[in-house]
């Protein structure tokens, strides 16, 4: 026992010397021991097997229509973040896809390569564009973080250590899959996914920056979350859950408000007309809000600003 426990943990340290990298925004050392390939390969498989299981909705509705739109608003502010600060290898390879099934969960996801799925069951809390940005960005966030992989790393790390990861793989593969779909938290109920504490708290506060660059007010996060913590019965405490009480989520959210607010735009480029109410009218019947950061509309339109990184100590993420 003595020498598995001394291998192990040198095995693990070996790994957090090879394989220790950062977290895009945040600069957070992670632990990542699978490559970005075969993460995207892993997610492309296991996105196909669920959508045969649990088909899309098909022909679009006016919800699922909605959920694209937003969708792709995101992940056009999330490439133009990582363009302007050189990160665009990290998301090389995404090929963004959103779809919609049919199911009571109030859930939703993101697997690597950028395939999103949004459960009907979290449709009636979204309620708006706004907070549907607040749910993708969120999703999008744990994606392009890489929170899977470190997740999935953590994991292997530990159940693979006696055997080693490559034969652990090939010899478990549906163990293996299931550690996958559990880091991405399919099939469970948002809120009790299988990310961390602060994976969780992170990814809020790097969805913010994202849906507020794509022209969503992130104030609307707020009321989001006050929603989210009415849903479902009694919820462990924060020490004994993997995620943050409402009430610490959303003194977070509060406390990073005004960061994000630095990065909101009325008129995004490349993102569509930036909404502050995301009321569902035509872009003609809606009014568009400039910041305050900005000059005013009967000034000459101001040109976005490269996207800067936070401050990973504003953002509450310790810094290794």
């Amino acid at each position: 026992m003595y020498n598995f426990s001394r291998g192990f943990f040198i095995l693990l340290a070996v790994f957090s010397i090879v394989s220790c990298s950062k977290v895009p925004i945040t600069g957070r050392k992670q632990l990542k021991l699978l490559p970005n390939s075969t993460m995207m390969e892993m997610g492309q498989t296991n996105y196909m097997a669920f959508l045969k299981a649990n088909p899309a909705i098909n022909p679009p509705t006016s919800s699922s229509a909605e959920v694209t739109a937003v969708g792709i608003r995101i992940s056009q502010a999330v490439e133009k973040y990582f363009r302007d600060n050189g990160l665009s290898k990290k998301i090389e390879g995404y090929k963004w896809e959103f779809n919609v099934v049919d199911s009571p969960e109030a859930n939703a996801w993101c697997m690597p390569g950028g395939k999103v799925v949004v459960y009907t069951g979290i449709l009636p809390l979204t309620k708006d564009d706004a907070g549907l940005a607040v749910v993708l960005g969120h999703e999008i966030a744990h994606a392009v973080a890489e929170h899977g992989n470190e997740r999935m790393s953590q994991q292997l790390a530990i159940q693979a250590a006696g055997l080693g990861l490559d034969v652990f793989m090939q010899q478990k593969p549906q163990q293996t899959r299931d550690i996958f779909m559990s880091a991405f938290g399919v099939g469970s109920q948002m809120g009790i996914l299988g990310y961390s504490r602060q994976h969780e708290l992170e990814a809020d506060k790097l969805g913010l920056v994202f849906m507020a660059m794509a022209g969503y007010d992130p104030q609307r996060a707020v009321s989001f979350w006050q929603d989210m913590s009415k849903v479902g019965g009694a919820k462990p405490p924060e020490i004994m859950s993997t995620h943050p009480s409402d009430e610490h989520r959303i003194a977070q959210v509060q406390a990073f408000l005004p960061e994000a607010e630095k990065y909101f735009v009325s008129n995004p480029a490349g993102t569509g007309t930036g909404i502050k109410n995301n009321a569902a009218a035509s872009p003609t019947q809606q009014k568009t809000i400039t910041p305050a950061t900005q000059q005013k509309t009967s000034s000459p339109p101001v040109q976005q600003k490269p996207a800067t990184p936070p401050d990973p100590k504003k953002l509450g993420v310790k810094v290794k």
